[in-house]
C-alpha cells in the first residue's frame, strides 16, 4: 500500500492499495496509518471531466476533516490519477 501524498499541515495521508479495484480511488487517513482498523476516508478520484467525490467516511471523522481530505484530493487530482495508473495501469 504505497503512500502517495502526505499533508502534514492538516495531518492527512493518502494511500492507494496495490491490490485494489476500480473505480480509481484513494484512502485518506488522519495522521500516519498505524493499524488495519484505523478510521479513514475513501474518495473516488473522478477523471479529467469529473471532480473527486466522497465514497465513505468513518463516523469518527469530523465533517471538517472529511472536507479537508476531499479538497486535498481535488487539488492534487491529476497527481493521484497518475499514481493510480502507474500502480494499476490505465
Amino acid at each position: 500500500m504505497p503512500k502517495i501524498f502526505e499533508d502534514p499541515r492538516h495531518g492527512l495521508t493518502a494511500f492507494i492499495y496495490t491490490n485494489d479495484h476500480v473505480p480509481a480511488h484513494v484512502h485518506v487517513f488522519l495522521g500516519r496509518k498505524s493499524s488495519r482498523n484505523q478510521p479513514g476516508i475513501k474518495i473516488n478520484l473522478g477523471s479529467e471531466d469529473q471532480a473527486p467525490s466522497l465514497v465513505t467516511v468513518d463516523p469518527s471523522i469530523s465533517n471538517r476533516d472529511a472536507i479537508r481530505a476531499l479538497k486535498l484530493v481535488a487539488e492534487h487530482q491529476e497527481l493521484f490519477l497518475q499514481e493510480w495508473n502507474r500502480i494499476h495501469g490505465t
